[in-house]
């Protein structure tokens, strides 16, 4: 089951516009003006214990397996990744994090709360998990939660891909922004078709595609006109759509193969997107 709570009560009138970018995505005008709350809820079961989920959450190889590498103090009080505070800490069960202020990571929003509330199912075999994400948007409330709604549903899905086939081992991981000609209409596009991708490939289809020197043998395991996925038996592909939302197009790599190599791999990529857009 997924819950998506859409929450816009208004918190005062706010001075910028609601505009959104190039593409169309986001609101102008009334609802894209003001300081206002949001919510977003997923709920959904996954084929791992709930300890295996929790350490997905709070530990650096889990995180950054999924998300990107991120440290916990493990105690109420203690401190979470972007300036936040842990306001609960009761594993494997429940973990809340709040921000209060201007957010490291998200310049937009001015408070930040995320839950993650884990359940046992099957005796313990497989868990039940709630993820919500509140706070207070500064600007652009159609545009900021549309773009957090849909990255939400891609690293979920990026989460379970990572339970299912990579939990528990050593990853490297790498990210990188294409260029500023990556914020155009079309940018993402141009991706999937340097990529090989047909416009009418389906998720679960296998391809053999190349990429920043490197031949992939993958499963297209996520596809949206905003994100692709692609796995490999060693390694978690992402790429980012971000112009959708006015910021520059992403590829982020979470490799578990035994002799990764996050110098090179990076280099690697960002020739590979300077080519496409620089």
């Amino acid at each position: 089951m997924t819950k998506d709570s859409r929450r816009g009560r208004g918190r005062g009138r706010g001075s910028g516009r609601g505009e959104g970018d190039s593409s169309g995505v986001g609101g102008s005008g009334g609802s894209g003006v003001g300081v206002r709350e949001f919510e977003i809820v997923r709920e959904f079961e996954v084929g791992s214990p709930p300890r295996q989920v929790w350490d997905a959450f709070t530990t650096v190889t889990g995180t950054g397996g999924w998300l990107w590498p991120m440290e916990y103090e493990p105690r109420v009080g203690g401190a979470a990744p972007h300036g936040a505070v842990v306001t609960v800490w009761d594993p494997p069960r429940r973990l809340s994090v709040r921000s209060d202020g201007p957010a490291a990571l998200f310049a937009e929003r001015s408070t930040i709360q995320l839950e993650h509330l884990i359940e046992p199912c099957d005796g313990g075999r497989r868990a039940w998990v709630r993820h919500a994400h509140s706070g207070i948007f500064t600007q652009d409330w159609d545009l900021q939660y549309d773009a957090a709604s849909k990255h939400t549903d891609f690293y979920l899905h990026t989460l379970r891909e990572y339970l299912t086939y990579f939990a528990g081992r050593p990853v490297t991981f790498t990210h990188l922004d294409a260029p500023a000609a990556a914020t155009a209409r079309g940018a993402f596009t141009r991706l999937a078709r340097e990529l090989g991708l047909p416009t009418d490939a389906s998720e679960g289809a296998r391809f053999r595609l190349s990429a920043a020197g490197t031949e992939l043998d993958a499963v297209l395991d996520f596809r949206t006109p905003y994100f692709i996925g692609l796995r490999t038996d060693d390694a978690l592909y992402r790429f980012f759509g971000r112009n959708h939302f006015g910021r520059r197009v992403g590829v982020t790599v979470h490799d578990f193969a035994q002799h990764a190599d996050a110098k090179r791999a990076e280099p690697a990529w960002r020739d590979w997107l300077t080519r496409l857009y620089g």
